[in-house]
Protein backbone atom coordinates (compact mmCIF):
# COMPACT_ATOMS: atom_id res chain seq x y z
CA UNK A 1 0.00 0.00 0.00
CA UNK A 2 3.11 2.34 1.10
CA UNK A 3 4.25 1.56 -2.40
CA UNK A 4 1.24 2.37 -4.00
CA UNK A 5 1.00 5.86 -2.41
CA UNK A 6 4.41 6.56 -3.27
CA UNK A 7 3.86 6.13 -7.20
CA UNK A 8 0.87 7.64 -6.87
CA UNK A 9 1.97 10.83 -5.54
CA UNK A 10 5.26 10.80 -7.64
CA UNK A 11 3.07 10.03 -11.18
CA UNK A 12 0.52 12.76 -10.07
CA UNK A 13 3.27 15.17 -8.89
CA UNK A 14 4.92 14.46 -12.49
CA UNK A 15 1.71 15.19 -14.31
CA UNK A 16 1.03 18.63 -12.54
CA UNK A 17 4.30 19.66 -13.26
CA UNK A 18 4.02 18.84 -16.81
CA UNK A 19 2.02 21.42 -16.98
CA UNK A 20 4.09 24.85 -18.22
CA UNK A 21 4.89 27.43 -19.88
CA UNK A 22 7.75 30.66 -20.06
CA UNK A 23 4.83 32.72 -18.81
CA UNK A 24 3.65 31.05 -16.01
CA UNK A 25 7.44 30.14 -14.77
CA UNK A 26 7.63 33.54 -14.04
CA UNK A 27 4.40 33.86 -12.56
CA UNK A 28 4.92 30.94 -10.07
CA UNK A 29 7.95 32.01 -9.85
CA UNK A 30 6.71 34.97 -8.34
CA UNK A 31 3.97 33.85 -6.62
CA UNK A 32 6.29 31.31 -4.68
CA UNK A 33 8.67 34.27 -3.59
CA UNK A 34 7.62 34.96 0.02
CA UNK A 35 9.00 39.28 -0.79
CA UNK A 36 6.37 39.02 -3.23
CA UNK A 37 3.23 39.06 -0.28
CA UNK A 38 4.84 41.70 2.12
CA UNK A 39 2.04 44.13 0.64
CA UNK A 40 -0.81 41.96 1.67
CA UNK A 41 0.74 41.33 5.08
CA UNK A 42 1.31 45.02 5.31
CA UNK A 43 -2.33 45.52 4.31
CA UNK A 44 -3.75 43.33 6.64
CA UNK A 45 -1.79 44.69 10.03
CA UNK A 46 -2.93 47.67 8.77
CA UNK A 47 -6.81 46.79 9.40
CA UNK A 48 -5.78 44.91 12.69
CA UNK A 49 -4.39 48.03 14.08
CA UNK A 50 -6.82 50.25 12.46
CA UNK A 51 -9.75 47.92 13.53
CA UNK A 52 -8.78 46.13 16.88
CA UNK A 53 -6.40 49.06 17.96
CA UNK A 54 -6.01 47.85 21.79
CA UNK A 55 -5.80 44.36 21.25
CA UNK A 56 -3.76 44.68 17.72
CA UNK A 57 -0.34 43.85 19.22
CA UNK A 58 -1.94 40.48 20.89
CA UNK A 59 -3.44 39.30 17.17
CA UNK A 60 -0.21 40.43 15.83
CA UNK A 61 1.68 38.10 18.03
CA UNK A 62 -0.48 35.55 17.57
CA UNK A 63 0.04 36.06 14.16
CA UNK A 64 3.68 35.62 14.10
CA UNK A 65 3.60 33.43 16.62
CA UNK A 66 1.10 30.93 13.88
CA UNK A 67 3.39 31.25 11.16
CA UNK A 68 6.70 30.55 13.50
CA UNK A 69 4.83 26.94 14.83
CA UNK A 70 4.10 26.03 11.25
CA UNK A 71 6.91 26.57 9.56
CA UNK A 72 9.39 24.84 12.40
CA UNK A 73 7.00 22.31 12.85
CA UNK A 74 7.59 21.38 8.84
CA UNK A 75 10.95 21.99 9.21
CA UNK A 76 11.16 19.03 12.04
CA UNK A 77 8.65 16.85 9.82
CA UNK A 78 11.19 17.24 6.81
CA UNK A 79 14.03 16.39 8.99
CA UNK A 80 11.90 13.76 10.71
CA UNK A 81 10.71 11.99 6.90
CA UNK A 82 13.83 12.55 4.95
CA UNK A 83 11.55 12.37 2.04
CA UNK A 84 13.96 14.27 -1.09
CA UNK A 85 12.59 17.21 -3.25
CA UNK A 86 11.20 15.30 -6.61
CA UNK A 87 13.99 17.68 -7.96
CA UNK A 88 16.60 15.96 -6.18
CA UNK A 89 15.17 12.53 -6.62
CA UNK A 90 17.46 10.42 -8.67
CA UNK A 91 14.53 8.08 -10.28
CA UNK A 92 12.94 11.43 -11.76
CA UNK A 93 15.00 14.59 -11.64
CA UNK A 94 15.90 14.99 -14.96
CA UNK A 95 12.15 14.92 -16.26
CA UNK A 96 11.10 17.47 -13.17
CA UNK A 97 10.72 20.79 -14.49
CA UNK A 98 11.46 23.77 -12.39
CA UNK A 99 12.72 27.72 -12.95
CA UNK A 100 15.82 29.30 -13.02
CA UNK A 101 17.71 25.86 -11.90
CA UNK A 102 16.61 26.18 -8.21
CA UNK A 103 15.37 23.07 -6.34
CA UNK A 104 15.85 24.60 -2.67
CA UNK A 105 17.04 21.95 0.00
CA UNK A 106 17.28 18.88 0.70
CA UNK A 107 14.05 17.20 2.18
CA UNK A 108 10.21 18.10 1.11
CA UNK A 109 7.84 16.44 3.17
CA UNK A 110 5.74 18.55 4.46
CA UNK A 111 5.80 22.12 2.60
CA UNK A 112 6.63 24.96 4.41
CA UNK A 113 5.22 27.29 1.87
CA UNK A 114 1.48 25.36 2.23
CA UNK A 115 1.73 24.75 6.06
CA UNK A 116 2.75 28.88 6.69
CA UNK A 117 0.68 30.19 3.85
CA UNK A 118 -2.69 27.92 5.43
CA UNK A 119 -2.17 28.56 8.69
CA UNK A 120 -2.04 32.27 8.52
CA UNK A 121 -5.09 31.49 5.95
CA UNK A 122 -6.78 30.01 8.49
CA UNK A 123 -5.90 32.80 11.93
CA UNK A 124 -6.88 35.34 9.11
CA UNK A 125 -10.66 33.83 8.23
CA UNK A 126 -11.16 32.77 11.75
CA UNK A 127 -10.15 36.40 12.67
CA UNK A 128 -11.91 38.39 10.29
CA UNK A 129 -15.01 35.95 9.89
CA UNK A 130 -16.35 37.57 6.88
CA UNK A 131 -16.96 34.96 4.06
CA UNK A 132 -15.09 37.06 1.06
CA UNK A 133 -12.04 37.62 2.98
CA UNK A 134 -12.15 33.62 4.08
CA UNK A 135 -12.48 32.72 0.14
CA UNK A 136 -9.41 35.31 -0.97
CA UNK A 137 -7.20 34.05 1.54
CA UNK A 138 -7.48 30.35 1.29
CA UNK A 139 -7.45 31.45 -2.86
CA UNK A 140 -4.48 32.72 -2.26
CA UNK A 141 -3.14 30.02 0.09
CA UNK A 142 -3.94 27.84 -2.38
CA UNK A 143 -2.08 29.27 -5.64
CA UNK A 144 1.08 29.45 -3.25
CA UNK A 145 1.18 25.87 -2.38
CA UNK A 146 0.31 25.02 -6.13
CA UNK A 147 3.20 27.05 -7.13
CA UNK A 148 5.63 24.78 -5.36
CA UNK A 149 4.21 21.47 -7.19
CA UNK A 150 4.93 23.74 -10.67
CA UNK A 151 8.37 24.94 -9.73
CA UNK A 152 9.01 20.82 -9.16
CA UNK A 153 10.41 21.60 -5.40
CA UNK A 154 7.26 19.16 -3.55
CA UNK A 155 5.11 16.37 -4.47
CA UNK A 156 1.56 16.47 -4.09
CA UNK A 157 1.57 14.77 -0.87
CA UNK A 158 3.72 17.33 0.58
CA UNK A 159 1.30 20.23 -0.31
CA UNK A 160 -1.64 17.65 1.20
CA UNK A 161 -0.13 17.40 4.38
CA UNK A 162 1.53 20.64 4.37
CA UNK A 163 -2.11 22.34 4.39
CA UNK A 164 -3.60 20.33 6.53
CA UNK A 165 -1.13 21.13 9.24
CA UNK A 166 -1.10 24.49 8.37
CA UNK A 167 -4.66 24.56 9.41
CA UNK A 168 -4.75 22.56 12.36
CA UNK A 169 -2.04 25.23 13.58
CA UNK A 170 -4.24 28.32 12.68
CA UNK A 171 -7.10 26.57 14.27
CA UNK A 172 -5.12 25.63 17.46
CA UNK A 173 -3.78 29.04 17.28
CA UNK A 174 -6.43 30.95 16.74
CA UNK A 175 -8.12 29.47 19.75
CA UNK A 176 -5.24 30.11 22.26
CA UNK A 177 -5.83 33.88 21.04
CA UNK A 178 -9.28 33.53 22.14
CA UNK A 179 -8.42 32.45 25.67
CA UNK A 180 -5.31 35.13 25.67
CA UNK A 181 -7.74 37.57 24.37
CA UNK A 182 -10.23 36.73 27.55
CA UNK A 183 -7.65 36.51 30.29
CA UNK A 184 -6.13 39.94 29.03
CA UNK A 185 -9.88 42.08 29.30
CA UNK A 186 -10.11 40.09 32.55
CA UNK A 187 -6.96 41.22 33.63
CA UNK A 188 -7.83 44.39 32.42
CA UNK A 189 -11.03 44.75 34.33
CA UNK A 190 -9.26 44.28 37.71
Amino acid sequence: MLEFLKNFDSNFFLFLNSFHSSFFDIVMWYISDKKTWIPLYILIIFFIIKNKKKQAFLIICFIILTILIADQSSVFLKNFFERLRPCHEISIKDIVHTVNNKCGGKFSFVSSHASNVFAFATFISLFFHKRLISYGIFFWAFIVSYSRIYLGVHYFFDIIFGILLGIFIGFLNFNLYEIAKEQNFKFIKK
